[in-house]
């Protein structure tokens, strides 16, 4: 087995950015997850809500941010900064601390989206950092970016595989096959055998240990095309998931990791189950 991708999404629930060496940080990757949209309030934006979070790029260099989607809007390219003002955030249960990154990209966003509210773009703060559920991660000091749960999502190539030859005998064709896209991973690993990371509990991916916490519960997200937000009418992938892959009322698709080592790995990288 080996690591055939590697993927970051600055902007939580926004177009992510494949790399082919990533830096692994204690919280996930350098840059993964480090902003996310909000409401006036404070309370998080995602696809789940709001599919053209899909459609918004972004690119980094240094510390410049470009955000653009498509032609429908000029691109806006903003330095980010820890030095803004800082309000707390909600992700979900949490509320942490974030900074806020000025009010000429929280109206480039409000209009980008063509959202019904003005909205915010905040950076999450160094300190305190957000820390990971410790009844699955076994530590109640396992920091996390605004990622939904976990510092790292892993999907194997042969578990979709599987689920696409299923799509495809229901209906027929390929017309309702899904990219890996869909689920958002940030390490893809290809080998032969699909949901054999059911079984895993430690990796080593190149040089770096990672431990496997926790099945990823997937949601409407994943019916979202990633280049155009569009909805699939038929609610697929999430409907045919369902009927083989629902574990206590939850529709499962690749494991949640937190690391145990920090340090670089890449794409080509072998992968090695440690137990």
């Amino acid at each position: 087995m080996q690591v055939s991708e590697l993927t970051i999404y600055p902007i939580k629930s926004c177009r992510g950015i494949a790399l082919t060496e990533a830096q692994v940080l204690s919280k996930g990757f350098l840059w993964d997850r480090e902003f996310m949209i909000t409401n006036e309030q404070g309370q998080f934006l995602t696809q789940r809500d709001f599919p053209q979070l899909a459609t918004l790029g972004v690119t980094i260099d240094g510390e410049r941010i470009t955000l653009s989607r498509g032609d429908e809007v000029a691109p806006l390219r903003f330095q980010a900064t820890h030095q803004g003002p800082r309000s707390v955030v909600q992700v979900w249960r949490d509320r942490t601390p974030a900074i806020d990154q000025g009010e000429t990209v929280a109206q480039w966003l409000t209009q980008a989206l063509a959202l019904p509210f003005p909205v915010r773009l905040f950076r999450q703060s160094p300190h305190p950092l957000r820390i990971a559920d410790p009844h699955y991660t076994g530590r109640t000091d396992q920091p996390v970016s605004f990622a939904d749960a976990y510092p790292f999502l892993l999907t194997n190539t042969a578990s979709l595989a599987q689920l696409n030859r299923r799509l495809e005998a229901t209906y027929g064709n390929s017309s309702q096959q899904v990219p890996m896209t869909r689920f958002r991973p940030n390490i893809v690993i290809h080998s032969e055998d699909p949901f054999l990371e059911d079984h895993w509990q430690t990796l080593q991916i190149g040089a770096l240990r990672f431990a496997v916490v926790k099945p990823c519960s997937r949601c409407l997200v994943t019916t979202t095309d990633q280049q155009t937000g569009e909805r699939n009418p038929l609610k697929e992938p999430l409907k045919t998931l369902n009927t083989f892959r629902n574990q206590g009322g939850q529709i499962m698709f690749g494991q949640n990791l937190i690391p145990l080592t920090e340090g670089q790995i890449s794409v080509g990288d072998p992968v090695k189950v440690l137990n």
